[in-house]
């Protein structure tokens, strides 16, 4: 994924002189930071994707996969992950909820403890995952989006334990997005395509099963 193009007229020793411009950031830092500008009480998931500027995609992806692991979310999380999905097919700058969603306040501590979950995994990941492989931003956006997209469906398949696989595949893709790890981002979506095809034979064959038990 590539960074913004370089200002055309400065020459090479006012470039020397400049700091380093938008140094990656890794993602868990970037949960720290949020808790550290949390109100005391509580947030709303507005307030939430502002703070988050550009990471909002990838962000929002991860936390929902992470809440879509336990049981009895995955109708509720495959539903809000087509939201982000299809804006990052449309190439839209940043998600947008509708305001009933956005709205939405809950206490800052369970932010606390979504974040206290997730940045423990992501770390030891980030001595990893790195920026390697770097693919043009929109047209891994709109990859990422349409693959996101594919693993919802799955969440609605009435199997037990059957939204943990889907969800951990699109916490490896949100994470590979973020770091920009074009690596980590290949074998993700290698992955999603396995889970899909499990997933849809798994389908045809529950099909098949029944309308020979009805024959």
């Amino acid at each position: 994924m590539t960074g913004p193009a370089p200002v055309a007229g400065r020459g090479r020793s006012d470039a020397a002189m400049d700091p380093v411009i938008n140094p990656h950031i890794p993602t868990s830092e970037v949960l720290r930071g949020l808790l550290a500008e949390a109100p005391a009480d509580c947030v709303s998931f507005g307030w939430l994707l502002d703070k988050l500027h550009k990471r909002s995609f990838g962000i929002v992806l991860l936390l929902l996969a992470l809440i879509g692991l336990a049981p009895g979310t995955s109708p509720v999380v495959g539903l809000l992950l087509t939201i982000p999905a299809i804006q990052m097919i449309l190439a839209r700058a940043s998600p947008a909820f509708p305001r009933i969603i956005a709205s939405r306040r809950f206490s800052t501590q369970r932010l606390v403890r979504l974040v206290d979950r997730a940045v423990p995994v992501l770390r030891p990941m980030e001595t990893v995952i790195r920026p390697r492989w770097k693919t043009p931003f929109d047209a891994t956006t709109r990859v990422v989006g349409l693959v996101v997209l594919a693993l919802t469906s799955v969440f609605f398949v009435p199997i037990p334990l059957s939204n943990i696989v889907p969800a951990v595949t699109i916490m490896l893709i949100a994470l590979a997005y973020l770091e920009e790890d074009g690596v980590l981002l290949a074998l993700s979506l290698a992955a999603a395509a396995a889970v899909l095809f499990v997933a849809t034979f798994t389908i045809w064959q529950s099909v098949e099963a029944v309308r020979f038990m009805a024959s």
